[in-house]
């Protein structure tokens, strides 16, 4: 079994030395921060599973540092210790959202038991986020691990969610995912696209109907919001819907009970409602497109989904992932194509990369998707504004560091590598791009 990589934070390097030792010898793995900006970074390139933070630390305290953890890392459990121990340092601790309060001079047996209920605590049937997978949503970025963390503080809990983002980001992936990491997982998860289905026909495949209500209803019919019973609806594309309509879901959402058209009896339901859309709601509602009341039913909470070349770090994991779903056989693709999917700038997002990768495959008789295929099937480029040669040196140079950057995973002794120039060179070029 894995033992929980815990991070370790406190300025005083000796203390948290022994620290290490201790849970070191229980099969613990710890990382080291002496001061909590290095733990902020740490953070971002690692998977962690607990932290435990001092509470008096120069430049940035634990309050602080715990409140800047949250807004990238909602899910993640935090401890506290101090040697200042008091009750109202307790108590504003568990109020604020700490795990648990420990008192230094620290207590192995303590510690052991404090951190064992902190995990325990927090396990939820998730898998680890080491594995790049989510619940179906594949990731290696920075971007997207902060929307898993955010779907994991947000999953157990019962809110309306809205999930945003461009087409093709996957917010049906991230609706799946919302379930099966949430109580109503054993339960019935039904998506219905609001733009798909004809407006006339949408209230009775929302509600359904009883027989002879409209002309055509032969026979009565289960809505999908009631077939979605202890389970969750994705109203996919709820901008979309027709405003007449909109006032209907906003009864559903208040009553939490359904009653299908040409029916006098109520029928209560226990659903959990997701939406999502590519729409701007907010001016949706200046444009008198969507109703207020509705928007603030739905959006307890959001989710924003960057574009794919907001995470060009994840295009080779998905485009792999893609060639084992669609091909029997084992295919790769050679470095030159793999620079052109990376340079490519994806306004269809995944979705796209899915139907590209598709259209090489078939146009592939080996096992290798070459440079001429991908070129083949990726649709041109859109023209860019004509700059001058210092300006498009500059942005080339710029553009290929953040590249090769992604590539190593911002190891820059890899990423020197890769570009055939010295260590000294290549944190030069790093300055006089500014790029961190």
């Amino acid at each position: 079994m894995n033992k929980a990589t815990i991070l370790l934070v406190d300025d005083d390097q000796a203390f948290i030395e022994l620290l290490a030792m201790r849970l070191e010898s229980n099969n613990y793995h710890t990382l080291r921060a002496y001061r909590a900006t290095q733990a902020l970074k740490i953070l971002q390139s690692e998977s962690i599973d607990l932290v435990i933070t001092d509470l008096k630390m120069a430049h940035m305290d634990g309050f602080e540092l715990f409140e800047k953890i949250k807004s990238d890392h909602f899910a993640m459990p935090v401890i506290m210790m101090t040697a200042h121990g008091s009750i109202p340092d307790a108590v504003d601790a568990i109020e604020q959202g700490f795990l648990n309060f420990i008192s230094k001079p620290i207590d192995s047996q303590t510690l052991l038991h404090t951190i064992e209920k902190a995990l325990f605590s927090t396990t939820k049937p998730q898998p680890s986020l080491q594995s790049n997978n989510y619940f179906g949503i594949s990731f290696k970025s920075a971007a997207m691990r902060h929307v898993v963390n955010h779907i994991q503080a947000l999953a157990p809990n019962s809110v309306n969610i809205l999930i945003q983002g461009e087409s093709g980001t996957g917010k049906e992936v991230t609706a799946k995912a919302i379930h099966q990491a949430s109580g109503y997982a054993s339960g019935p998860f039904i998506a219905i696209n609001c733009a798909a289905v004809p407006a006339h026909l949408l209230e009775s495949e929302l509600f359904g109907h009883k027989k002879g209500a409209f002309t055509g209803a032969i026979n009565d019919k289960t809505g999908l919001i009631l077939s979605a019973d202890n389970g969750t609806i994705l109203l996919d594309e709820i901008g979309d819907m027709p405003l007449d309509l909109q006032v209907k879901l906003l009864r559903v959402l208040q009553e939490r009970t359904v009653r299908p058209v040409g029916s006098h009896t109520e029928h209560k339901i226990n659903v959990r409602f997701l939406s999502a859309s590519h729409k701007d709601l907010q001016q949706a509602i200046v444009n008198k497109e969507f109703r207020e009341d509705l928007y603030y039913r739905l959006n307890v909470v959001s989710i924003t989904l960057p574009s794919l070349r907001d995470r060009i770090e994840d295009i080779m994991l998905l485009a792999n992932q893609f060639i084992t779903e669609l091909c029997d056989q084992r295919k790769s693709i050679n470095p030159q194509a793999i620079t052109h999917l990376l340079n490519y700038h994806w306004p269809g997002n995944i979705r796209q990369l899915h139907n590209v990768i598709e259209h090489a495959l078939v146009l592939t008789p080996g096992k290798l998707i070459t440079e001429e295929i991908v070129l083949k099937v990726l649709p041109a480029q859109h023209e860019r504004h004509f700059q001058g040669l210092n300006e498009a040196k500059k942005q080339f140079e710029y553009d290929y560091l953040k590249k090769v950057l992604s590539l190593s995973e911002g190891n820059v002794a890899e990423a020197a590598k890769l570009a055939q120039r010295n260590r000294s060179d290549f944190y030069k070029l790093l300055k006089k791009h500014e790029i961190n």
